[in-house]
């Protein structure tokens, strides 16, 4: 009788002791932050527990998308679940592989399987090329769509290319020019001193030995703001950074959400404008979102809420703040929304406005844009290094690009998902961009 009694006061003993190990949640507590937690203690440690139940993602009506186990090899959606795998491990590095886990994200499952049929229709699984898209929710940060043709799930940084002239063209905007402002542009570009760009540091970057080109050669001519834009001319871009400043260029660009991939500062080149910095999808949306919101800038985030059944869940709500003048962000959209017939943004089902990412020597490319309601970035380059293996004479999903022509793949995965995404939504447009502030030109008008 006294060893019956002995064990069921041992049983509760240890139960309590299981209960006491339990992690409670923390509501409120901010995901970045989060990482100074005390490690949470894995269910499965104890050897006399049973075996944890599995993780599972929800989307942002709370349905499953699937079961998570921090080992991504497995998912239906690699590129999520690598992401989602990140988001944790920034909390505590054993919470991916902790069972027992309900993990609320912000995609939208119809977005995401739209986004992931696009970019699976143009670049097969076992190309080398990656084509990879993000979807962003301006003004909240949420991002609702995120997919890869990357097998494993791994998304390389790219340079950006001319998806970066905005952030110039923000600047500008800034500093007081206006949309009609422009100057004479040459076909070839030579920085006319060491001191023409100055960094962040304050220290003389330009390299007056290095010419930039433009892609089409039309002589001489007056370009402005608003046509320089449209076209993309790299010249131009050249001498507006000039002017406005490229450390100007660069704290612009940072404002809005860049990034570079590997966590390391943007670099300070003269050619900034030219979306010299590798970065990805998710930054570039971001910078787009910024813009969409009129100057608010939101953290990216696709985890909302963590349960793990001991306690109260932990919630992570939007973290904003105001970046930039509405007015002027106004005025970039008004530019970036004047599209040729044709582009992606015409045609979508809502005002857009949009930039294509042409990066030199075609060793990558990107189209990004925004409707009022929704940002999204397209990335596409060679997995095994885009310096090394370009865009030129490639064969993509069974079809051969001889020159540069795979250039325009992310403009047309954009244009299918974004026109699939604002379908059945509200119809919202673009606040007008202030005329008499920013319209025709003030002090650099052709002679």
């Amino acid at each position: 009788m006294l060893v019956i009694l002995s064990v069921v006061v041992v049983g509760a003993l240890v139960a309590v002791l299981l209960v006491l190990r339990t992690p409670a949640g923390d509501e409120g507590e901010r995901l970045a932050s989060a990482s100074t937690a005390a490690p949470s203690v894995p269910a499965s440690a104890d050897p006399a527990s049973p075996p944890a139940r599995k993780s599972v993602l929800l989307d942002v009506e709370g349905a499953v998308i699937e079961e998570f186990s921090g080992d991504c090899a497995s998912s239906g959606h690699r590129y999520l679940c690598r992401y989602v795998g990140e988001r944790l491990a920034a909390l505590d590095p054993g919470l991916p592989a902790r069972g027992g886990l309900t993990i609320r994200t912000t995609i939208d499952q119809r977005l995401q399987r739209a986004v992931q049929r696009a970019v699976d229709t143009r670049v097969h699984r076992d190309d080398p090329q990656v084509a990879t898209q993000v979807m962003i929710v301006p003004g909240e940060g949420a991002i609702r769509a995120m997919a890869t043709s990357s097998g494993n799930g791994d998304v390389p940084g790219f340079q950006q290319g001319t998806t970066a002239m905005p952030y110039t063209l923000a600047a500008a905007f800034a500093a007081g020019l206006r949309s009609d402002d422009g100057f004479l542009v040459p076909d070839r570009y030579y920085a006319p001193s060491y001191s023409a760009f100055k960094n962040c540091a304050n220290q003389a970057v330009g390299d007056p030995s290095h010419s930039v080109g433009d892609r089409e050669k039309k002589g001489k001519r007056f370009v402005t703001l608003r046509s320089g834009t449209r076209e993309a001319v790299n010249t131009f871009f050249m001498l507006l950074e000039e002017k406005v400043g490229l450390c100007e260029t660069v704290r612009m660009a940072e404002r809005l959400g860049l990034r570079r991939t590997d966590g390391s500062p943007l670099r300070e080149f003269e050619t900034f404008t030219l979306g010299v910095n590798e970065t990805d999808p998710v930054s570039v949306a971001t910078s787009y979102a910024t813009l969409a919101a009129r100057g608010r800038f939101c953290e990216p985030t696709v985890i909302t809420e963590i349960r793990d059944g001991s306690g109260a869940p932990r919630s992570f709500p939007p973290r904003c703040r105001e970046v930039l003048d509405p007015a002027v962000a106004d005025a970039v959209t008004g530019v970036l929304s004047d599209a040729p017939a044709g582009s992606a943004p015409r045609g979508v089902g809502r005002e857009a406005a949009g930039m294509p990412g042409t990066v030199n020597g075609h060793t990558a490319a990107w189209y990004a844009g925004y409707t009022p309601a929704l940002a999204s970035a397209v990335s596409l380059g060679d997995s095994r290094g885009a310096f090394h293996h370009t865009l030129r004479d490639v064969t993509i999903s069974g079809r051969h690009y001889p020159g540069g022509e795979a250039s325009s793949i992310p403009a047309s995965i954009w244009k299918e998902t974004m026109t699939e995404a604002v379908r059945g939504t509200p119809e919202t447009g673009f606040t007008r961009p202030d005329a008499e502030r920013f319209g025709a030109c003030r002090d650099a008008c052709p002679s």
